[in-house]
């Protein structure tokens, strides 16, 4: 019987916003794995735990969730005037795939604090104390961020008073801004329209809007597929063919959206688009418990990522929610009452969150310069994940 050591990987493993996930500097990972490819696919799944029937990943460092199944690689940038290149891989629990086609927002809230930690920020450019400045470029779809990160004694602040609904303890606050955030080539709307028909062959026709903002994105509405808008996780995730109905629904999504050309593709591209619908402002109990007071929100949104109900809301779903939200006409803005608006705060299984975005239409075709939110991320773990020697 053959017997190959494990091999050591220098890791960091981190909470941002509502997901964690193992984060490498570039430099370290195997020199195989330090260029796109299937070394490194390999390497990241057998690091997560990945596939895995079991749907658990016990032999990794997955959590068996969407948001818990995530890598990040950092490096230098080489983009003038930014300070970090940041490649997410959202790697799937059941399968050998590892999706590259969006970003993680939540994670992105970890990106300036591990670079800074990292050496990849020009010592110049840290204050002894006060607030650091990252700017990152967002490779998986070629933007720019930026997180300003509290900084003390000179080095990254993580503790701190900032409660965030679907995280348990508060932690130092973290600004990003994410700079012209629709996402990819063309118009923020990709059909041209605010809202669309979504024929979807054997489930019905639903009334949705497309947005390609923060991560592509299709609303719909609540009540058009049969529900409240205050769902948590346990009225949808062990329901396989509800599940279905959303992963049909997304398919067919994307390709209106031409994201992909037949339905057949999705089953290779999770990550996007995600699906999403909305209800105007109800109250209704957080999954924690919480009571959430319609007075307290301007409409209620639930997203699923990676074929689940997420369960609390994805960094990049807010821009959208937030630059939806700012366009008047969309599904998003509707449920939230109609009119113009520059900020919205939504309520989501875990609680709610406030997201500002501006938007304006130029010559028949709307932007959006940025959209803010505010998250917080903590170092978990440092040091060393293992695996084995022959696993690429």
């Amino acid at each position: 019987m053959s017997h190959v050591p494990q091999i050591k990987i220098p890791a960091t493993y981190i909470r941002g916003g509502t997901s964690k996930g193992v984060f490498f500097r570039r430099q370290d990972l195997p020199e195989a794995a330090q260029q796109p490819g299937e070394a490194r696919d390999k390497i990241l799944l057998r690091v997560i735990g990945s596939p895995d029937p079991y749907g658990q990943q016990i032999d990794g460092m997955g959590g068996a969730t969407s948001s818990t199944s995530k890598t990040v690689i950092l490096d230098k940038s080489s983009e003038p005037d930014h300070d970090v290149d940041y490649l997410f891989g959202q790697v799937a629990i059941n399968k050998a795939f590892v999706d590259w086609s969006g970003n993680c927002g939540n994670l992105t809230a970890a990106v300036g604090a591990f670079a800074i930690s990292g050496g990849l920020v020009d010592p110049s450019r840290i204050p002894e104390n006060g607030i650091c400045t990252v700017r990152i470029w967002q490779k998986n779809i070629k933007k720019t961020i930026i997180a300003h990160v509290p900084i003390t004694n000179g080095e990254v602040q993580e503790t701190g008073d900032f409660e965030l609904d679907g995280v348990t303890f508060p932690a130092a606050e973290v600004v990003i801004e994410f700079m012209d955030p629709a996402d990819g080539e063309g118009s923020m709307f990709p059909t041209g329209n605010l809202v669309d028909d979504l024929e979807v062959p054997g489930v019905g026709t639903f009334k949705a809007t497309f947005i390609n903002a923060g991560i592509p994105t299709i609303f719909v509405n609540a009540e058009d597929i049969g529900y409240k808008g205050t769902e948590l996780q346990k009225d949808i995730n062990g329901n396989a063919d509800e599940l279905a109905r959303f992963e049909t629904m997304r398919a067919h999504g994307a390709v209106q959206m031409g994201l992909i050309s037949d339905i057949s593709e999705a089953a290779a591209r999770q990550h996007t688009p995600k699906i999403a619908f909305v209800a105007p402002a109800t109250d209704y109990e957080a999954s924690s418990g919480k009571q959430i007071s319609a007075g307290d929100i301007d409409v209620c949104v639930r997203a699923l990522s990676m074929g689940k109900l997420h369960h609390a809301m994805m960094g990049t779903a807010s821009v959208a929610i937030a630059t939806a939200a700012a366009v008047p006409g969309t599904l998003v803005n509707l449920a939230a009452g109609g009119g113009e608006r520059e900020a919205v705060t939504f309520g989501h299984p875990s609680g709610t969150l406030r997201v500002g975005a501006a938007a304006e239409e130029v010559n028949g075709d709307w932007t959006a310069k940025k959209a803010v939110m505010s998250r917080s991320a903590r170092v978990i773990m440092e040091g060393n994940v293992r695996i084995p020697g022959d696993t690429f």
